[in-house]
């Protein structure tokens, strides 16, 4: 019975594990009631429920506006150019995220710099950031990882120290509070992603929060191609932009969701505090730590660092493979690092802001992030969100399945 799934023997889970997306009859009904008064798009913009929902969510999340937009990559980009970000400025990134993270600077004619993650949080390291200010550094994008947020006292500390446009990357984060306040308010500007696999999702769709009234009424401009509307047209001058409006059935879907979140946030955080005291008692496995500070917990993945030296010498990825192959969907290359990634083909002949930083591209010697690297190649393993809607029991599962794993690492390893 104990002989490992990947090599022939029985499955310790066998079941199925919750569906993401979830609907009810409430979704159902909010998107006939929009296919039925045939107003369905953008515009005017905002749109009825797209002004519902900002404000809504905005509210949930302790900050005085919303503005919802296409994407969430979309939303990063208009937050660089409402804060007034220029061809050449610097924006320190995180290099273990999602490409748009970095690929919002260079769309504007930023210059993306990559420092290194905190090894415990796989968040964005307040010192790495702080050791990579140059002269051009104009902004910096903290994202809030997995089930991590980043250490926002010390990213608003040092944007107030060196006068830096502080933007959050809440794209995992919907719910999330850090000493009570919610995450996307903390900075000058927040953004979150309604893409089909996040927390709150309308199959894509994005929203950026702030509670400064200038930097509000810009986005608005900036994601209805510029115009300059009642109630957004009190700022000096006139930006050039294009169409980056959210649809009316997507935003009457995350407003029909909205009500869900916090009983669905407080269920994984449930879990994921159990599966925790769990793998604390593996050998080998070590959940990343959960900052104090962080109030509501959301989970979009539950991540923890796997040791290969106590799985008798067997690699991450095979250990990923083995996991799957007991009825545990992971993940290990979740992410690599933005300057190793083939979607980040980043060259100056397309975007020449980058020249004199990185020469004629960014590439896989561009930066050194030896953290990063590390979680993204050996360490890193990623449970993705639907299976903490499961209960305790299949935490126990998992908690089984890498015991089974590690008990018999040495088969697999031979």
């Amino acid at each position: 019975m104990d002989k490992l799934a990947i090599l022939g023997g029985p499955k310790v889970f066998d079941s199925f594990w919750p569906d993401w997306p979830v609907y009810g009859e409430r979704d159902r009904q909010a998107l006939i009631e929009v296919l039925e008064s045939r107003n369905w798009g953008g515009y005017p913009a905002p749109n009825q429920r797209a002004r519902e929902f900002a404000a809504a969510f905005a509210a949930a999340h302790d900050a005085r506006h919303g503005i919802c937009a296409a994407n969430g990559s979309v939303t990063l980009e208009v937050a660089l150019r409402a804060a007034g970000i220029r061809a050449g400025d610097e924006v320190i990134v995180t290099p273990y995220t999602w490409i748009a993270t970095a690929g919002a600077p260079v769309l504007v004619n930023a210059v993306p710099v990559f420092a290194d993650i905190d090894p415990d949080t796989y968040c964005l390291s307040p010192q790495a950031a702080e050791a990579a200010i140059t002269a051009r550094t104009r902004a910096i994008i903290p994202v809030h990882l997995g089930w991590s947020v980043a250490d926002l006292d010390a990213f608003r500390q040092l944007a107030r120290r060196h006068d830096l446009v502080l933007i959050e990357d809440c794209a995992h984060m919907h719910g999330a509070r850090w000493q009570g306040r919610g995450v996307g308010s903390h900075g000058h500007l927040g953004s979150f992603s309604f893409q089909s696999s996040k927390l709150m999702t309308a199959g894509e769709g994005g929203i950026i929060l702030t509670s400064d009234d200038e930097l509000a009424q810009k986005c608005h401009s900036y994601v209805n191609c510029g115009r300059k509307e009642p109630g957004y047209d009190q700022f000096a001058g006139s930006v050039f932009s294009g169409n980056y409006r959210i649809t009316e059935f997507q935003a009457a879907l995350l407003l029909a969701r909205l009500p869900d979140l916090e009983p669905e946030r407080r269920r994984r955080e449930e879990n994921a505090h159990y599966l925790t005291k769990l793998l604390q008692d593996i050998e080998g496995i070590s959940p990343l730590r959960v900052d104090e500070r962080v109030t509501h917990l959301a989970a979009y993945q539950y991540i923890f660092r796997y040791h290969q030296e106590a799985f008798a010498g067997l690699p991450r990825d095979r250990f990923v493979e083995a996991l799957c192959a007991e009825g545990v969907p992971a993940d290990g290359d979740f992410y690599v690092p933005i300057y190793r990634s083939p979607l980040f083909p980043v060259t100056a002949e397309r975007f020449p802001a980058i020249r004199e930083r990185y020469g004629e591209a960014i590439g896989p010697h561009s930066a050194s992030c030896p953290v990063a690297e590390r979680a993204a190649y050996q360490e890193a393993v990623w449970l993705h969100h639907p299976l903490l809607m499961a209960g305790r029991a299949e935490m126990d599962k998992i908690a089984e399945a890498i015991d089974k794993i590690r008990r018999r690492a040495a088969d697999l390893a031979s």
